[in-house]
């Protein structure tokens, strides 16, 4: 979109289609096979990319959570309030499928669908997705209690947002969120010190009275909670947490405060206490955490696609402001060391959409290689588009200078959004250990992977030098491999996401990614010379 103001300022980016303007990501869900979910896509694209839905996001973010912890009279009530705008955006995200299209739809393909909205809609906003994806996350785990979703499934495959605070049985959709890390742990969750105490058993099996606390409680006003607490006899277990207890009473867990968090300010997280609340066994006694562990792969899949969309809102801004400012005589975008770094900028965009978009394509598939695919490169994605993010955020915001560094534009949000991916569901270091507990638990899996990524290498030689490189590293002892996790599985993002490119982006495109990323001189003050003459084709290509 282009356009010149008299005074040189740029107008707001407002009223296109984030999916039709977006053709790696039309793509992506080409090859995926969610071909007959293109038209609804190209609402969604045009939906999010509208005026109305820029204003209610700016709104759920600008009037944030509040929180009312006694009513007038002086019961504890515990409730926070939000904007009406922060219910236009969950609205907007269930309509669209984000809490629970990949269950509901049987398609395999209708994982890539799901990535398609997701990774529009946190272009947009982001807090609305952390209880709407936790929701979709939760489902495959609560399938564990047979009678609990049976009263649940209705409820978790509805496409409207219900707002109103009922016990979730008397509602038309219901939201869960989870409950996993304590004061004292963190991501260390096998130190929790939430106990779990017998209360007989319901209609929904075993029920416990649980007592502790939750230091990071996502989305407090969810109908419900997954929570991790420690049982006398078995240890650590997984518990269906709700709201409001059956009997239609409020369960006692106490809202401490909500948390001042750097960005994410429309979502509500917060700090809680449990005074004995009630709950029911979500799986077997002893087993909490590879339970729940189920869920965070689900919504770690989920933070590589926002990451995805995070990168790919910031080149948007950063192209269209480009295209309209101008200095010393041309557009910003034709001045030759903006149009490199833009050029780098797109092919970032490029590369985080296939591997989080691809990654998507292997959920719901039981074929070996989807599974290995999905258990090495699920942490690895997370651990790369995440980081990537912060990056690409904060260097869209320089390309704006002082218009970027302001509170009425858009680059402050999205920047201070960006790292809260890398944060929730496992930080870096958490992320690259996980990458190497999959290898060695599953060596014939990283094998699966390795084998696949050196077959499509071999159509070159600086891919092929990579390839070899992961495969003599896990070859290293455990320990040696270790103190590498971090190099480890960056060479093997970069792998993957080279691969992809030769697989599916323009020749162009992919020789530039392959000649720049391998380049050791490559890094965030240069640029893709070495590996494309025309990077001006690259922007062309990257925003229709």
């Amino acid at each position: 979109m282009t356009g010149i103001h008299p005074d040189n300022q740029v107008p707001e980016l407002k009223d296109y289609n984030l999916y039709a303007s977006d053709p790696a990501l039309r793509r992506a869900v080409a090859r995926g096979g969610a071909g007959w979910r293109d038209d609804e896509l190209l609402r969604q694209g045009a939906e999010y990319g509208c005026e109305a839905t820029i204003r209610a996001a700016e709104d759920a973010n600008r009037h944030e959570p509040e929180l009312h912890t006694h009513s007038r009279t002086g019961e504890r009530i515990d409730l926070v309030k939000f904007h009406p705008a922060w219910h236009t955006m969950m609205g907007i995200a269930r309509r669209n499928g984000i809490a629970n299209l990949p269950f509901v739809d049987q398609r395999p393909s209708a994982w890539t669908a799901y990535g398609a909205s997701l990774y529009m809609h946190s272009q947009i906003e982001s807090g609305s997705t952390c209880p709407t994806t936790m929701t979709k996350a939760c489902i495959p785990v609560m399938r564990l209690n047979p009678a609990l979703f049976a009263t649940a499934q209705p409820k978790l495959n509805a496409t409207v947002h219900d707002p109103r605070d009922l016990p979730f049985a008397q509602k038309d959709s219901m939201t869960v969120g989870m409950g996993m890390t304590e004061k004292q742990g963190g991501s260390d969750v096998r130190t929790n010190t939430s106990r779990a105490v017998p209360a007989g058993r319901g209609a929904w099996g075993e029920e416990f009275l649980i007592t502790g606390h939750k230091w990071f409680f996502s989305a407090p006003m969810c109908d419900g909670h997954l929570v991790l607490a420690k049982t006398e006899e078995r240890g650590s277990s997984c518990f269906f947490v709700p709201r409001w207890r059956p009997d239609g009473s409020k369960n006692p867990i106490q809202i401490q405060r909500l948390k001042d968090k750097v960005g994410n300010r429309s979502n509500s997280s917060s700090e809680v206490e449990f005074k004995e609340a009630w709950g029911v066994l979500v799986g077997d006694e002893g087993r909490g955490i590879p339970t729940i562990i189920e869920m965070a792969t689900y919504t770690r899949l989920d933070c590589a696609l926002a990451s995805a969309g995070f990168i790919r809102q910031a080149l948007a801004q950063a192209l269209h402001y480009t295209r309209n400012r101008h200095a010393f005589g041309k557009a910003l975008i034709e001045q030759p060391v903006m149009t490199e770094l833009l050029a780098d900028m797109a092919l970032e965009s490029e590369a985080a959409t296939l591997l989080a978009m691809d990654l998507a394509s292997h959920f719901g598939s039981t074929d070996p290689f989807d599974v290995a695919w999905r258990r090495l490169v699920t942490p690895a994605a997370k651990f790369w588009n995440c980081k990537r993010a912060v990056a690409l955020t904060g260097e869209a915001m320089e390309v704006f200078g002082g218009n970027g560094y302001v509170e009425d534009g858009p680059m402050g949000r999205l920047f201070r959004e960006a790292p809260v991916n890398s944060i929730w569901e496992g930080s870096g270091n958490v992320m690259s250990l996980d990458v190497l507990r999959a290898v060695s638990r599953n060596p014939d899996d990283a094998h699966l992977v390795l084998d696949h990524l050196q077959q499509v290498a071999s159509q070159d030689s600086r891919l092929r030098t990579q390839a070899q490189a992961l495969r003599d590293a896990v070859a290293q002892p455990p320990a040696e491999l270790e103190r590498q996790a971090r190099r480890f599985t960056q060479r093997l993002v970069l792998t993957a996401q080279a691969c992809l490119m030769l697989q599916h982006a323009s020749p162009e495109a992919s020789a530039a990614f392959i000649g720049s990323r391998f380049d050791p001189d490559w890094g965030p003050v240069t640029g893709i010379t070495s590996g494309t003459s025309d990077p001006a084709a690259l922007l062309r290509a990257a925003w229709q």
